[in-house]
């Protein structure tokens, strides 16, 4: 369906595709990750020319859509693209938002795009929701709407540019489930997210992006599981794991509790195993390490995710001669509270002392 070969887009100062070529065969459903900065959403957006590009050709079903002369408004209806920001007309009510390009650009009547407008609601579960404007609707509500407007453009193929990124966690899982339908109906799509564990469950292909091009490709398995390359590798494992380091006592407390909370995020944690981490680094590091009397600096604490089966540890790792709070201090409302919520633990002493604790 597109071929693109040798693409690179410079600016001013920073060139963030050198050369991309890659191709997208009809019904593939492709995740497109990898560190900030390196030309994801830019690559998307020369595909539909919303950037022009500095060099190379993109081939969209035989016709070279960077070639001059060529009808842009024709490559845009036929990629549907949803935006991080949503990008809805306030003044405009939901069902105006869907129906308005289809009756100018393909010249359905108002009746065909109201009824294809209001099947297309229903389909992403907004169909109450017709009449209302965007500004009474939750972040979820306006990007499920994106995603229907982008649909009733009878798409060859459907961009969407990190769609979740501008989302409260809680309304994450709602738009991630109506992309996850269309998949199924094999709908072509690329995304660019930083949604891994959505990446992997989606995607037929995972396209991870650095030092300007596509670095790797492969099955979700592949990139996820074995990546080849020392890049992909290093940055699947910072994906998988948080690390961070108390070294005295006066660190960041709101820092340390956000970080826990994006990493979750990022992983699609429930919210309460994102609470039972926090509650694990206050009640252990906090409250018990930290009002224990011998020095136990540099502290750290670690939070990983298994890619197989989602299981989730937490491990406290510490200085100082051997002290296990879970034997010396059981009674201590600390450690009744960490047992309450973790499966177990698992204390060891070599190499200084560390806690385990399983989700």
């Amino acid at each position: 369906m597109i071929s693109i070969k040798h693409l690179k887009k410079e600016y001013a100062g920073v060139t963030p595709l050198s050369d991309v070529s890659v191709e997208v065969e009809k019904g593939e459903v492709i995740s497109v990750i990898g560190p900030s900065g390196t030309g994801k959403s830019t690559l998307l957006r020369c595909l539909n020319l919303l950037e022009t590009p500095t060099a190379g050709e993109i081939w969209v079903k035989g016709e070279n859509i960077t070639a001059k002369g060529a009808d842009i408004s024709a490559v845009r209806r036929r990629m549907g693209m949803v935006f991080q920001s949503f990008n809805l007309f306030s003044h405009l009510t939901v069902i105006e938002n869907i129906t308005l390009a289809p009756v100018d650009l393909l010249k359905l009547s108002r009746q065909e795009a109201y009824d294809e407008g209001m099947r297309l609601l229903e389909t992403v579960g907004l169909a109450e929701k017709a009449f209302n404007y965007p500004d009474e609707l939750s972040g979820g509500q306006k990007q499920r709407v994106a995603i229907a407007r982008a649909l009733a453009m009878r798409p060859e193929i459907i961009l969407f540019d990190e769609p979740t990124s501008a989302l409260d966690p809680t309304m994450v899982g709602e738009v991630l489930s109506v992309i996850r339908a269309l998949a199924r109906e094999g709908l072509t799509m690329m995304i660019v997210t930083h949604e891994m564990k959505f990446a992997r469950d989606v995607s037929t292909r995972v396209l991870y992006m650095d030092m300007g091009g596509i670095y790797e490709d492969g099955s979700p398995e592949q990139i996820f599981d074995r990546p080849q390359r020392e890049r992909t590798r290093a940055f699947v494992r910072r994906l998988k794991t948080l690390e961070k380091q108390i070294a005295s006592p006066t660190f960041d407390f709101i820092e340390m509790c956000t970080a826990i909370e994006e990493f979750g995020r990022k992983q699609l944690l429930a919210q309460r195993q994102i609470n039972n981490l926090q509650l694990a680094f206050e009640e252990l590091c906090v409250q018990t390490l930290l009002k224990w009397g011998t020095p136990v600096f540099p502290m750290r604490f670690t939070a990983s995710v298994s890619e197989l089966d989602g299981a989730c540890e937490a491990v406290v790792s510490y200085g100082g001669p051997e002290y296990n709070p879970f034997a010396t201090q059981a009674d201590d409302l600390s450690i009744k509270l960490v047992s309450r919520f973790f499966k177990g633990h698992r204390y060891s002493a070599q190499d200084g002392n560390s806690i385990a604790l399983a989700l």
